[in-house]
């Protein structure tokens, strides 16, 4: 009988997935939300920097492949109910959001409508080409 691995402490979806949330490590910003699976999560940590499950492309995806704006991973925690991952990282490029933005989380709730309140800090069309 195989050695129980700390992935099997993971409680994946049925899909396989598991929701990853990604803080800045020294100010604490939510700056995105993504998936993981297995291969993601052993990539992440085998290479030290942020890799997810891209659901819209079908496969891994490293954060930054295109834009440069890669995420170094400092930390990997695993929240109470084992389903949720929190990466601590240095976001490179200072932009976690493909629409420019530090952070993914821009709209705010404003008497009844969500507002973008986080300015754009590079046009999406001069990242992604």
């Amino acid at each position: 009988m195989s050695a129980r691995s700390w992935l099997d402490d993971i409680a994946w979806d049925a899909q396989g997935l598991v929701p990853a949330i990604a803080q800045d490590a020294v100010t604490g910003d939510v700056l995105m939300f993504a998936w993981m699976n297995r291969d993601s999560l052993v990539e992440t940590v085998k290479t030290g920097e942020a890799v997810y499950w891209s659901r819209s492309r079908g496969r891994l995806w490293h954060k930054g492949e295109e834009s440069g704006h890669a995420q170094k991973v400092h930390e990997i925690r695993l929240d109470c109910d084992n389903d949720v991952i929190l990466l601590k990282i240095d976001q490179h490029g200072d932009m976690a959001c493909h629409t420019g933005r530090r952070s993914c989380f821009f709209h705010k709730l404003v008497d009844g409508q969500w507002q973008a309140v986080d300015p754009v800090l590079k046009d999406p069309k001069e990242i992604y080409k």
